[in-house]
């Protein structure tokens, strides 16, 4: 009944929200191949950036009203189901990702009528692969989450969140993917506002259903439902506009295999990253629950929230990338391309700094705002500063990774996320903490970190120089 007021009051409201939103002209981004490179990094990354730091905000407060109404093992409990509902995500940005990513070239191309029939089939394949990870995790909940490194102490705290979590996830899956389709058709900030309602619609709910109706974790559960079901309910709306370029209509709906094949294809990357993501903290969760405890698994989900507001920033920069790169790519204007990257890089390398100063002078402050106790705010503070050693270099390789996406070069960039997370984490998890105890697991990620940025940089140079030798025999001919 919750959250069908509040869908359905969303969608009784959205002329009134629509108008600030977008406006009724028919765009078409011819711009992202003809303006200035760095204002329209800018002028794209901006209200990424912006969302992606609300978006990640709403979760540090998430998990601030939950440590401050619930608890400590609630703390644990979210840390635990964070990396599953990540999984979820996964499917959600294979979709969203690759079909932006394929809209982004077709647009470059002025192949519109191609670009329409992506937006349809993307839904479709949101809602089918939403609808089979739900009825599949649904009915193998406690199994999946005991494996995720829950204990006995905080299973029923995870439980309780995940089951409302997994019975909205056709929303989320479908949300998460319009947004990403709207930054490639050109409208950034409509993502962005989008972005907004989603977060100032959670903020309200969060202690409205945690600490007023009493609902504790599964309050902050519904909250995030019900925000994300208004928001899809306006981006629907934006999408059934005939003015647009892209907009809803017949005959979109039914699955292409080629549509299929190519927005999976390169989605691949980002869910390969996102799934290899939540294997490895289900590893890192079940070596912090042998050498550490449940309070571990609880201090590197208050680490992870924080270092995320930066991540999630940089993410924003390289959403703001992808666009311009996609665009350039297909118009094959390879100068704007690299000078984008390097604009990209340079920014997401200070960005990813400032988490390594916040982590080294600060992780105990930072770790209290979360209401954690004096044995948490230890084990956080001590994770901290080993973890992001090395962020500084972190930014490089997220972008490096997502160019190799955003033109389409899909297997290099599943080879830089794979050999992150697999080939170089995984071992070490392995061999570090017998060795070192809880400091072995910490240690573990920044000198993955480390040697996968020499990977990275190795493999643009190699592109960068093949890409350059083609077009001086394409000139010499």
């Amino acid at each position: 009944m919750i959250f069908d007021h509040f869908f359905f009051t969303g969608i009784r409201n959205i002329d009134v929200i629509l108008p600030k939103i977008m406006s009724k002209k028919q765009y078409i981004p011819t711009e992202l191949g003809e303006e200035n490179v760095g204002r329209l990094l800018v002028q794209y990354a901006a209200p990424a950036i912006v969302a992606m730091i609300a978006s990640s905000v709403y979760n540090i407060v998430d998990s601030i009203f939950v440590g401050q109404g619930v608890g400590d093992l609630a703390i644990s409990g979210m840390a635990v189901a964070s990396p599953f509902m990540n999984l979820g995500a996964a499917f959600g940005a294979m979709v969203g990702v690759g079909a932006s990513t394929v809209i982004s070239v077709r647009l470059g191309q002025g192949k519109y009528a191609a670009a329409q029939n992506i937006l349809g089939n993307a839904i479709t394949m949101n809602i089918i692969l939403g609808a089979l990870f739900t009825f599949t995790c649904l009915y193998y909940l406690r199994p999946i989450l005991t494996i995720f490194g829950a204990s006995e102490a905080t299973m029923p705290y995870a439980y309780r969140y995940m089951r409302i979590i997994l019975a909205g996830n056709i929303v989320s899956h479908s949300y998460l993917g319009l947004n990403a389709i709207l930054r490639s058709a050109g409208h950034p900030k409509a993502a962005m506002n989008c972005t907004f309602l989603t977060i100032a619609v959670n903020t309200i709910l969060d202690p409205l259903f945690i600490f007023v109706m009493k609902w504790g974790i599964e309050g902050a559960a519904w909250a995030t439902i019900v925000s994300q079901a208004i928001a899809l309910a306006v981006q629907l709306k934006l999408f059934s506009r005939k003015s647009e370029l892209l907009h809803l209509r017949h005959g979109i709906y039914r699955l292409r295999a080629d549509i299929v094949r190519q927005c999976l294809a390169i989605g691949l990357s980002p869910f390969l990253m996102n799934s290899c993501a939540c294997l490895v903290v289900l590893i890192i969760n079940n070596r912090l629950l042998q050498y550490g405890g449940d309070l571990s698994i609880g201090a590197f989900g208050i680490v992870n929230r924080v270092v995320f507001l930066f991540v999630m920033t940089v993410f924003g920069l390289v959403q703001g990338m992808q666009p311009i790169v996609g665009y350039n790519w297909g118009a094959r204007k390879n100068e704007r391309v690299w000078k984008v990257l390097r604009y990209t890089i340079l920014a997401a390398t200070v960005i990813t700094t400032a988490a390594a100063i916040t982590g080294e002078c600060v992780p105990g402050y930072v770790t209290r705002i979360f209401g954690a106790g004096e044995e948490l705010t230890a084990v956080a503070e001590r994770a901290f500063r080993i973890i992001v050693v090395m962020y500084p270099i972190v930014g490089a390789q997220m972008v490096i990774g997502n160019f190799f996406q955003s033109i389409g070069h899909a297997g290099k960039s599943i080879f830089l996320s794979l050999s992150r997370q697999l080939l170089l984490l995984l071992p070490l998890l392995a061999v570090l903490p017998p060795r070192y105890g809880l400091d072995g697991v910490w240690m573990s990620m920044p000198i993955s970190d480390g040697i996968s940025f020499f990977l990275a940089t190795g493999l643009l140079t190699y592109q960068i120089i093949r890409m350059r030798r083609h077009e001086t025999d394409r000139v010499a001919k």
